[in-house]
């Protein structure tokens, strides 16, 4: 797969200490100029659907799971890659110093229902919830955020810079 992107977190300075590696996958599905993206209310950001590979999972079982239960996506098909981005972020629990994010990046079909989504607890508290929003206007929203919130996650500038990568290709 294509790295699109690796990024240091700048709190970092090298890459030396324990680390760990987690294996992700996002999931691309458009409909024009729409794309469906989760919005959290805590951070207010719109972020690609998808998350954490299980022991066990191929990349692609990982990602349909995610897919379905962040949205209530059904019948998903994986047709093409856009790519890999990698970060090195601070590791937070005494185990490790830091974690190596692997995002796996696949252009999804679906079928035309969504299901009611079976989020994680954390995701439920931070008010997540899966939206059509056009490509251009999730992209402002997530540039908006960055340049004034200073409640936003760590993952917004992966997902901005993913969109854009995304709207080039539509």
């Amino acid at each position: 797969m294509q790295l699109l992107r690796q990024v240091i977190h700048p709190s970092l300075g090298s890459l030396k200490g324990k680390q760990f590696t987690r294996e992700t996958a996002r999931a691309i599905v458009t409909k024009g100029e729409q794309i469906l993206l989760l919005y959290t209310e805590r951070y207010d950001d719109y972020s690609l659907p998808g998350g954490g590979i299980d022991n066990g999972e191929s990349i692609e079982q990982g990602l349909k799971r995610e897919l379905h239960e962040e949205t209530g996506a059904q019948q998903i098909s994986v047709n093409s890659t856009l790519g890999l981005y990698e970060e090195y972020r601070p590791w937070y629990k005494d185990d490790f110093d830091i974690i190596h994010i692997r995002s796996h990046c696949y252009f999804c079909t679906i079928g035309e229902q969504l299901l009611t989504p079976k989020m994680e607890h954390y995701e439920q508290q931070n008010g997540m919830q899966p939206k059509w929003v056009n490509i251009q206007d999730a992209i402002s929203h997530n540039e908006t955020t960055m340049a004034l919130s200073a409640k936003q996650g760590l993952s917004i500038q992966r997902e901005t810079y993913l969109l854009k990568e995304i709207a080039k290709q539509l």
